[in-house]
């Protein structure tokens, strides 16, 4: 299959400018669901990776544990107390430019029911880790954006892991037709696919990232540019083009294997600056 690369041109084509008249609310708020009691450092890195990416404002709904260990890195967020297990009893009352769920949350059946309510939400949605399941997604017009690594796609769609990363971006154009959501199979090249059938490669990124949290970083990253960007697609291909050239900065340096992952939203005002 012959699918084209997201490339630097077309970054630079489709990267927002910042108005000079514009404020915090032209740019929307972000609804991040993530960090739980056992893996509350999630919340931090897609909270960072957000809050880079674009955002006006920024709510974290997190287990209540967590929120002193994250506001002294990220005081720019606000914060809904218990919010992924309230997002589970339908407690969504405000609008949201965009909202994630999934990252450091477990794999339970009320992880599920607040997926169920977020996607009631006239927004974006991006599932991540412990959003993502075996299920069908609604009808609905704006985008879900599913961010799986090759093992989290095959607990999805039941393809082995081996048969998938022979024919990748075969598979994840296959499921996001049948699923009706965007597809971003991360890995070596990571593949985005879109419902409709458009289809492409991300070419940046190396094997620094092939470290615990990265992928947080890159779902908080989609989230900040759904909020600045007006097409949604080029959001998701920003972000993840973005998020490898920050890796290859990195390694620019220094050792692929000494990238920790928060350092990816350390490093994007330099790379992001690179295209403007």
């Amino acid at each position: 299959m012959n699918v084209p690369y997201w490339t630097e041109e077309h970054v630079r084509a489709t990267l927002p400018e910042r108005d000079a008249e514009s404020h915090k609310g032209t740019y929307g708020t972000a609804l991040l669901l993530a960090g739980s009691d056992d893996m509350p450092g999630a919340a931090l890195l897609a909270g960072l990776g957000a809050m880079r990416s674009g955002l006006g404002k920024l709510v974290i709904g997190t287990s209540e544990s967590v929120i002193p260990l994250i506001v002294p890195v990220l005081p720019e967020a606000t914060y809904w107390r218990d919010g992924w297990k309230k997002a589970a009893d339908a407690q969504l009352e405000e609008t949201y430019r965009a909202i994630a769920i999934g990252p450091g949350l477990p794999q339970t059946e009320s992880v599920q029911q607040a997926v169920d309510h977020v996607l009631t939400a006239d927004c974006p949605v991006i599932l991540d880790a412990g959003a993502l399941a075996k299920r069908t997604y609604p009808k609905r017009e704006a985008p879900v954006i599913l961010t799986p690594h090759p093992g989290e796609f095959s607990r999805m769609t039941g393809v082995p892991v081996n048969e998938l990363q022979k024919k990748r971006a075969e598979y994840a154009k296959e499921w996001a037709a049948q699923l009706q959501t965007v597809i971003v199979l991360k890995g070596n090249q990571t593949v985005i696919a879109f419902p409709e059938g458009d289809c492409w490669l991300n070419p940046t990124g190396n094997g620094a990232l092939a470290k615990g949290g990265t992928g947080d970083t890159l779902t908080g990253m989609i989230l900040g540019m759904l909020c600045c960007h007006e097409d949604p697609k080029h959001a998701i291909l920003n972000a993840v083009y973005l998020h490898g050239a920050c890796a290859e900065l990195w390694t620019d340096e220094h050792s692929a294997h000494t990238l920790l992952a928060h350092e990816l939203s350390d490093i994007l005002p330099r790379v992001w600056k690179r295209f403007e």
